[in-house]
């Protein structure tokens, strides 16, 4: 579910004044998964505007404290997500780790870079939620290593059914500061995008397998 209230809007706008997010519905982006999408999305860039970070970083932490709780550890979800739960870490005074996408193939293999112990409460940031696969394969590595997942907290998410259905199954919590919706009003406020444009990227969010 996402975050609906000032800071939602106040995320998309920023996201879209540093063009983290691009919306283009005449010339589609090809995604990895091989879905064409009008939009696309990289968080990552908001690291290297202060103001953004900053806003992003407290925006989290406000959020973990009043769903949440304060945990035992923070943990980041690579790649995308390690830089900002390393900050919000550091601004809860908690300890970090991240989690892979697959384990290391060298070394001491590992999964989680960092140190856990069966036991912790630990909250996942993610920097971007479409199916939440990727997202629930950090949670389940957790888990098996021992630890309570409390949930999970991301900057952006689209919104789509699949993932929704996907962390229910998982039993996980997931908070969104920002989200689709409150993105394309920003983005039409803006007159970032155009009424007829709004009406193909809705079109888009409600099948985006299919969608071309």
């Amino acid at each position: 579910m996402a975050v609906k209230d000032e800071t939602a809007a106040n995320i998309a706008e920023y996201l879209l004044q540093i063009k983290a997010i691009k919306l283009q519905p005449d010339r589609p982006f090809t995604w990895a998964s091989g879905w064409k999408s009008p939009i696309y999305c990289d968080n990552r860039i908001s690291l290297s505007h202060p103001k953004v970070r900053t806003y992003i970083r407290q925006a989290l932490v406000k959020a973990i404290e009043v769903k949440y709780g304060k945990p035992d550890c923070i943990a980041g979800v690579a790649t995308a997500a390690i830089a900002q739960g390393a900050l919000v870490a550091e601004a809860m005074g908690l300890p970090f780790v991240y989690v892979r996408s697959s384990p290391k193939d060298h070394g001491r293999e590992n999964l989680i870079e960092g140190e856990v112990t069966a036991g912790q409460s630990v909250v996942v940031i993610e920097d971007l939620i479409s199916t939440g696969k990727s997202s629930l394969k950090a949670v389940q590595a957790l888990r098996d290593s021992g630890c309570l997942v409390k949930g999970m907290i991301s900057v952006f998410t689209y919104g789509f059914q699949i993932a929704e259905d996907n962390f229910e199954k998982e039993n996980c919590l997931n908070i969104s500061l920002c989200d689709y919706e409150t993105l394309l009003d920003k983005a039409l406020e803006a007159n970032y995008i155009t009424a007829k444009d709004l009406i193909t990227l809705r079109q888009w969010r409600q099948s985006p397998e299919s969608w071309s």
